[in-house]
């Protein structure tokens, strides 16, 4: 297997150098090094290429071969090297990492969770399927690269608008100023999914459609082209969804809702004017989604907001999380009630067992409950979900499963959130 320049994969030549030590297997040991269980914080790339060096010496004095995978594992292979020798250097490996839980594991564990040794003359074909396995798996993730990569540039090629100006973002708050927003505004349900059970609606979440906004009235507008003024925009909307709630007859507006705000705005005047046009209790059925970005670009600003939400009765939800931020996020010290969890390829099943169990372990500190799976698009994310020990949902395929088109086929992931990454 070869990359875009033609150079073979780590493992790839893992596999052929294993192939060929078939008729050389005397005196031959390895050892697989599971550096791909770190915490992320600790596999940068300064780390990985520590631990590479810290080989060097063995592999010059036992003929050694050392493999830096796709996944940050290590595979060292030597001849005539004693345990003591190699374990010398694995010891080093140890301590470089001692901080992380990885290393930390009780003396008496049976399996050790750092590395797995093999003696390759007793041991060939179990050390053989492992780099075929390992193979496989570089393989299965240059795909899911390729496929990345392929769907950015379709994305990036298909938005050929021009980024918005300044003056066109004045046309578009004028616009909103004297406009009706019920056009504009959309409801998706926040669902329960027991077993097979169909879902069941636990709350709503009320946006404003960008696409239909600057269709209506900037269609050759990419709105969200320039972060800073779409960041500006979305305080616009804030306000302006405040605005419409608070004169809205509409009962079930007020009943088992989220909306999307702006730390600014849940601290502004604006978001007064709305509370106090809320019904006694009704509180306490709304859910005010927050960004990441938002909240710890001004974690300070973030604790008074989320302090004074709580003391009125609403819920707080952080929304937007990828699931590489996920493992980092402390539901209850940031005194959060729910955390939105966005769908991604690499939660599925063709992430290798140990991120799963990763994902699974932060599941559970986090509360299953309490997370939202969103962007939930395919029946195969709820499936993935449901095995994780997720139970709340949210995206495309909860929305037709609800209103009974009951497709098994992928559904295209909507261009609709009001929120985006330039937040």
């Amino acid at each position: 297997m070869k990359n875009d320049d033609g150079i073979s994969s780590q493992a790839y030549l893992l596999l052929d150098y294993t192939q060929r030590l078939n008729r050389h297997r005397d005196e031959r040991r390895a050892v697989h090094i599971h550096l791909s269980r770190l915490k992320p914080q600790n596999r940068r790339e300064q780390h990985i290429r520590v631990a590479v060096n810290t080989f060097e010496d063995l592999v010059t004095q036992f003929d050694g071969q050392i493999f830096s995978l796709g996944n940050n594992d290590l595979v060292f292979i030597c001849k005539s090297a004693t345990i003591t020798n190699i374990d010398a250097a694995v010891r080093k490996l140890r301590f470089l990492f001692s901080e992380d839980p990885l290393t930390q594991a009780p003396a008496d564990q049976q399996v050790d969770p750092f590395c797995t040794w093999y003696d390759i003359q007793q041991q060939y074909p179990e050390f053989l399927a492992l780099a075929e396995k390992l193979n496989d798996e570089e393989l299965e993730r240059e795909k899911q690269l390729a496929t990345t990569a392929q769907e950015t540039a379709q994305t990036q090629s298909a938005d050929a608008r021009q980024s918005m100006s300044p003056e066109q973002l004045g046309k578009l708050e004028e616009f909103l100023a004297r406009s009706d927003l019920s056009s504009v505004i959309r409801r998706q349900p926040i669902c329960a999914v027991v077993g097979e059970n169909p879902p069941q609606a636990v709350f709503r979440e009320l946006y404003v459609s960008i696409m239909d906004l600057a269709s209506t009235v900037l269609p050759d507008v990419n709105l969200t082209g320039n972060p800073w003024l779409f960041q500006h925009l979305t305080q616009t909307l804030d306000v302006r969804m405040l605005k419409h709630l608070s004169k809205a007859d509409d009962s079930e507006l007020f009943s088992s809702i989220s909306i999307n705000l702006n730390i600014s705005t849940v601290m502004s005047p604006d978001f007064l004017v709305f509370d106090s046009s809320l019904r006694t209790g009704s509180r306490g059925t709304i859910v005010i989604e927050l960004q990441p970005a938002d909240v710890f670009s001004n974690f300070n600003a973030f604790m008074f907001a989320r302090d004074f939400l709580r003391e009125k009765g609403y819920r707080v939800c952080l929304d937007g999380i990828s699931v590489s931020l996920f493992e980092f996020i402390d539901r209850k010290r940031l005194g959060l009630d729910l955390v939105k969890l966005f769908w991604a390829p690499e939660i599925g099943e063709t992430t290798n067992a140990a991120r799963r169990d990763l994902i699974r372990t932060q599941i559970n500190e986090l509360g299953r409950s309490r997370i939202i799976l969103s962007h939930c698009d395919t029946p195969s994310s709820v499936r993935v979900g449901q095995e994780l020990g997720i139970s709340l949902y949210q995206g495309r395929y909860i929305d037709k499963v609800l209103h009974g088109a009951r497709s098994e086929a992928p559904i295209p992931r909507p261009q609709r959130r009001r929120r985006t990454t330039a937040r």
